[in-house]
């Protein structure tokens, strides 16, 4: 009987998992989505019932007729990214103020046991230099000793605990660190990205500086992947980074934004100047000959395109990276290895 029902369970859990892979699979096809680690991430969470924000918005999205689009999907799960990191900083923010008041109150702590524990000694002794003392000053002198020895103890565990406290701050220093660098390509992530953005907004518009924003992302990348590996796109990604990390310096900087998409921003310089910078470093990329590393097979030539978008133009910085993501779309639409101006 047990083993029926077993059987039964196990049933029921595999017809569950079957249907969880067809939805999956049947989103990404009828919408012409790759099956990129980032699209199989936000169809589970919308259809296994883990994402049931992401659910309704697909589900209103067909219910008005507009359809799944990438780039629709990654403005919606962007936002879900960045609640999490926006919850990530207020945990690590709330730490390290809970550390900075632990590590005070605990060198406070010691300070005042440290001084007591002076003075004791010096009762102590004091005592012992009593003679005919009696039992009573004998008692009060074994009392005070053992006292001693307490807060001695204290004030190491104290220590201890101070020590520790700076340990686990130094972790959370490489943490934040960590969490801000995309390990692939060494450069800032999208998380460390929103900040400097935010940055530099604020500065250049105190200054009257001029400030642009601009998407590029690796043509044709899936046919890369699917006709030399991954590890070939890979070190594509890391050729692209290093190349776009070779035009900055502290007004002008590059993130990994995702996948093959990077971000730029450029600080003092009109869209027009920043386009014509990155145009002329997509033309030496483009001039640059691949090669397979593990079968010596030429890749021919691999280019990126490019949108760029005024910050000022628009009403806050994300409506800017809007625009240079809608200008990267019609450098894609206009044939690719170009650079467009919002």
């Amino acid at each position: 009987m047990a083993s029926a029902q077993g059987g039964r369970r196990l049933e029921v859990t595999t017809e569950a998992r079957r249907q969880l892979l067809d939805a999956i699979t049947a989103f990404l096809l009828d919408n012409d989505l790759p099956a990129s680690p980032d699209n199989l991430l936000a169809a589970h969470g919308a259809f296994s019932g883990g994402n049931p924000r992401l659910a309704r918005k697909i589900s209103a999205q067909f219910e008005c007729g507009a359809g799944i689009t990438q780039t629709w999907l990654d403005e919606v799960t962007a936002t879900d990214s960045q609640r999490k990191d926006d919850s990530l900083e207020q945990l690590m923010a709330r730490l390290e103020s809970n550390l900075e008041i632990f590590s005070k109150s605990t060198k406070a702590a010691r300070t005042v046991t440290t001084r007591y524990n002076a003075e004791l000694e010096q009762h102590v002794a004091e005592l012992d230099q009593v003679d005919n003392s009696g039992d009573i000053v004998a008692n009060l002198t074994s009392l005070a000793k053992a006292m001693v020895e307490r807060t001695r103890k204290v004030e190491g565990e104290m220590r201890r605990s101070e020590g520790e406290a700076r340990s686990l701050r130094e972790s959370l220093a490489r943490a934040r660190r960590d969490a801000e660098i995309d390990h692939l390509t060494g450069l800032p992530n999208r998380r460390a990205f929103e900040a400097l953005l935010d940055r530099h907004y604020h500065e250049a518009r105190a200054e009257i500086e001029p400030l642009s924003v601009a998407f590029c992302d690796i043509d044709h990348f899936k046919r890369i992947n699917d006709t030399h590996g991954h590890d070939t796109g890979d070190r594509v990604i890391q050729a692209i980074a290093e190349s776009l990390s070779a035009i900055s310096n502290d007004n002008c900087h590059v993130a990994r934004h995702g996948g093959e998409e990077f971000v730029m921003l450029f600080r003092g310089l009109s869209p027009v100047q920043a386009q014509a910078r990155l145009d002329a470093l997509r033309e030496r990329f483009a001039g640059r000959a691949f090669v397979n590393r593990e079968t010596d097979e030429p890749m021919g030539q691999i280019t990126f395109s490019g949108g760029v978008a005024n910050v000022f133009g628009y009403a806050d910085p994300r409506a800017a990276l809007k625009a240079a993501d809608d200008a990267l779309y019609r450098a894609k639409e206009a044939g690719r290895n170009r650079i467009e101006v919002a």
